[in-house]
This record gives structure tokens, sequence and C-alpha cells, in this order.
């Protein structure tokens, strides 16, 4: 019995549960809110609310309609892939509002750490001429300095909280719109507007086209420039988006991980968080590590951004940037349901982008809104935030459970007791 409680007990345990009571809540709500659209519209029904359910469920295994227009669901490539790859950016930006809460800071700025990051890794893979270096390197050096971009952005709010005491939430979202603007008017400024496909306007062009430069005229050619690997992963998912990134990822949570844990700087960060002024007592400098903490957030959230459009696949419309991306408050969301482990992120990244992708396929096969999807994720997020209030009404119900087992052996005691005495 004690072994069984202690199990339950411990911290790590109770997280999860709060987590999964949170999905559960969630997904109930979803299922509720399908099942009065359904009813209530006379166009829909049982059977269309039956559809929705399944599809909120099972949405990336979907394989669309059979000849008789009934749900058919398998294996479906594109679906699993595209959720592994929009699950890239959820993963690194809750990387980085999870590193930054372990030290006791709120990182709302990753946002514009992304955009500093897409910034950087657009100018420098787009900048290079094609042969001048491997493409490899070239992806290399884009991704790297994509991810000094973020961390320089943001040192910034954590040098105003360490030296001069100024609120990381009120420093992080000034700069988020300093970047926002500012990476709008460096992209309207610069060369790298797409001038090859007619109809885009204030498009930025894909990183595989390649910078040629021929008797002092710069052109881009598509297929000449830079890409994220495959890492053999679009075998698996064919004709997805998917890449080598989510590896990338994952290896960085796993990487963040043992820093936090295994390693005494993870520790000294750590302690900033619990008590600034009592880790500054013990010799650990204060100062430094919330800079640096905050550098590292910056550097994961800058690090969503390159990869995402170092996949070749996506273009970037600096132009909708004035209003921030919403990567970075999404990567909130990621980090409250993972309780920031950052282990935990990997895996509440994938969850989230696969509501995504319900979502679509709801849109797509039925007659709902795909934005069902997004009131379910609001409403995990919504517990998640009180996840310590669930916790603590776990850690409740197991003391009762406990001493309700107690009273039950101290009775057994008693009369066995009794028998003997007879």
């Amino acid at each position: 019995m004690s072994e069984n409680n202690s199990f339950w007990q411990r911290d790590s345990v109770k997280s999860l549960l709060a987590s999964i009571i949170s999905i559960l809540i969630g997904l109930i709500a979803g299922t509720l809110l399908i099942a009065v659209v359904g009813f209530t519209n006379e166009n829909m029904g049982g059977k269309a609310v039956w559809e929705g359910v399944r599809l909120v469920l099972l949405g990336v295994f979907s394989t669309g309609r059979d000849a008789a227009g009934n749900l058919t669901f398998g294996f479906n490539p594109v679906s699993m892939g595209n959720m592994f790859f929009r699950a890239i950016p959820l993963v690194l930006t809750g990387l980085s509002v999870a590193i930054a809460y372990k030290t006791g800071l709120f990182n709302i700025g990753a946002s514009g750490q992304y955009l500093a990051g897409t910034a950087a890794t657009l100018f420098i893979a787009l900048s290079v001429p094609v042969g001048t270096l491997p493409s490899g390197v070239i992806w290399l050096l884009a991704f790297i300095g994509g991810m000094l971009a973020g961390a320089l952005w943001g040192a910034i709010p954590g040098a105003l909280k360490a030296l001069l005491n100024i609120n990381e939430v009120i420093a992080c979202i000034m700069t988020n719109w300093i970047a926002a603007n500012l990476v709008t008017w460096m992209f309207d400024a610069s060369n790298l507007k797409n001038a090859v496909e007619g109809t885009k306007t204030a498009y930025i062009y894909k990183t595989t086209y390649g910078r040629v430069v021929e008797d002092g005229v710069t052109t881009y050619v598509s297929g000449k420039g830079v890409s994220t690997p495959k890492m053999f992963l679009d075998k698996l998912f064919p004709g997805s988006q998917i890449n080598g990134g989510i590896i990338i990822a994952a290896l960085l949570a796993i990487i963040v991980y043992v820093m936090l844990n295994k390693t005494t700087f993870g520790y000294e960060l750590k302690a900033c968080g619990f008590n600034r002024h009592a880790a500054k007592y013990a010799g650990i400098k204060d100062k430094r590590n919330i800079i640096l903490s905050m550098a590292i957030a910056g550097a994961m959230a800058g690090a969503a951004g390159s990869l995402y459009y170092l996949s070749g696949n996506t273009e970037f419309f600096w132009s909708t940037y004035q209003s921030l991306p919403a990567e970075g408050f999404n990567g909130i969301a990621v980090a409250l349901l993972a309780v920031n482990n950052p282990i935990g992120v990997v895996f509440t990244g994938i969850f989230m982008s696969m509501l995504n992708i319900a979502g679509l396929q709801l849109k797509n096969l039925t007659s709902y809104n795909e934005y069902i999807t997004d009131v379910i994720i609001a409403v995990i997020v919504y517990l998640s935030a009180f996840s310590l209030v669930i916790k603590m009404w776990l850690s409740r119900k197991k003391k009762v459970i406990a001493l309700r087992a107690v009273e039950e052996r101290g009775e057994q005691s008693a009369a066995e007791r009794k028998e003997v005495s007879k």
C-alpha cells in the first residue's frame, strides 16, 4: 500500500494526470458542442454528430469517404506527415516558454523571437549565391543564424529584467511589436520579394530558390536553394510536407531536459527561478542566469521559425506579421499542457497539431466549422492553467483513500485483538 501511495503521490504522476484530465474535459466539451450544433441544425442530425465526433478523435486517420458516402479511416500518410510538420514550431515555441518558466520567467515574447529567427534564416539562405558554398553548409549557417537571432532578441527582455528589474512580460510585449515592424520593414526594403511568380505580392522566396548572379544581374532560380533534409521520413509519409525538422526539434527537447535536470548550469538556472535572492546569497550569478535563460528560450523560438521556413515548401508572407504570428502564443498552450516539461512538450505539440489536422478534416468532410477544434484547445489550455488546482484535488483524493485504508486496517486489527482475547 505504501509503495502504491508513493507512486501516486509523485509530482510528475499528478502533473500527468492533471494534463490527461484537462484533455478529456476538453474533448468532452468539443463533443457536446458538436452535438448541440448537429441536433439544432435541421440539415444535420445524429449521423452528422457521430461523424463529427469521430473526426475530432480520429481525424488524422481519416482517408475520406467511400462510394456510399461513409467516412473511411486508415493510415493516411499525408495527414500524419503534415501533423508532424506542423508540430515543429509548436514544439519549439513550447520549449521556449517552458525553459523560461523553469527559471521563474514568463516568456510571452516567443512571437518576436520567432520572427527574428525567421528573418535571419531567410536572409542568410537567400543571400548566399548558388555554388559559393554547399547547400548543406548554407542550411546549417541559416539555422544557426536563426537561433542566434532569436537568442539575441530573447536576451533583451532578459537583460531588462536582470539589470533594471523591468517586468519581462511588459518587455516581451514591447519587443514583439518591435520585431513585427522591424521584420516587415527589412523585407519590404530587400530584394527577396518573390518576383518570379507574378501573382505573388509581399511574399518572400522559398528557401529552395537560389541566388544566381550573372553579369552583375541577380536572379532567383527554383530548385537551387536549401531545404531541411527529409531523413527518409518522406518514404514513411509520402506526399506530405514532413522533413527532419521534427527529429531536430525532439533532439533539442532532450538536450534542454538534460541541461535543466542533469547539469550544474541547469540547477543554477532553476535555483534562480525558485528564489533569485537566495540563489544570489548562495553564490549563483543571478543576473547572468536570467539573461542566459531568456537567451536560450529565444534561441528555441528562433529555431522554430528557422525550421519552419527552411522546409523549402513554405512561403513567408511578411505583411501579415504586423499582427504577431500565432506560433509564439500557441507555444504557451503547449507548455502549459506539458506542465513545462521539455520532453512532455514534444507530445503536447504533436497533440495540438493533431487537433489542427482534425479541424481541417472536419471542415472538408462535414458541414461543421474547423474552429470547433479551437474551442477544444481553448478548454484544454484553460484547464491546464489550473493544473495546480487539479493536482491539489488529486492529492486530496489520494489522501482520503489512504486514510480510509488505514482506518480499515485499524478496525481489522481491533477485531483480531478482540478475537484473541476471547
